[in-house]
């Protein structure tokens, strides 16, 4: 009488640029909720303005660090790289056509979301130039 057993679990490999992704995803969530802003009046947190849009997209970035469809993971990789690169550099524009650089300085969020948005380009472009590989031959 032979026992049958069970196989042995199989483990989805990443592919090359999730691992990239998915850091991206932790610097746009944590930019989001840190200082964009420093001023003389205090500062200005990301999540009471553009921060709420890098947030959602962060979570939007984690989530294609997670899919095991390429295609999924680039689209969703490429919407939060444009929309964490968009946000940050329009603040930027927006605070020097107000007041110059006189009277604030960029706070540490919007270095993170930005570079978060840089790396998810990164990340999407790798995945995007991703090749099949081929079966080994017997």
């Amino acid at each position: 009488m032979a026992t049958q057993t069970a196989p042995a679990p199989t483990r989805r490999r990443k592919m090359p640029g999730q691992l990239r992704l998915l850091a991206a995803s932790v610097l746009m969530i944590v930019g989001a909720f840190l200082p964009w802003l420093y001023t003389p009046l205090g500062t200005v947190t990301g999540m009471r303005g553009p921060g709420l849009w890098t947030a959602t997209v962060g979570m939007l970035a984690l989530a294609g660090a997670l899919v095991p469809v390429r295609v999924l993971a680039v689209l969703q990789a490429v919407v939060a790289a444009a929309i964490c690169i968009v946000l940050p550099i329009w603040q930027l524009v927006h605070m020097l056509g107000l007041v110059g650089m006189q009277g604030w300085i960029p706070g540490p969020g919007l270095v993170l979301t930005l570079g978060g948005g840089a790396l998810a380009a990164h990340a999407a472009w790798q995945l995007w130039s991703l090749r099949a590989v081929e079966a080994p031959r017997s």
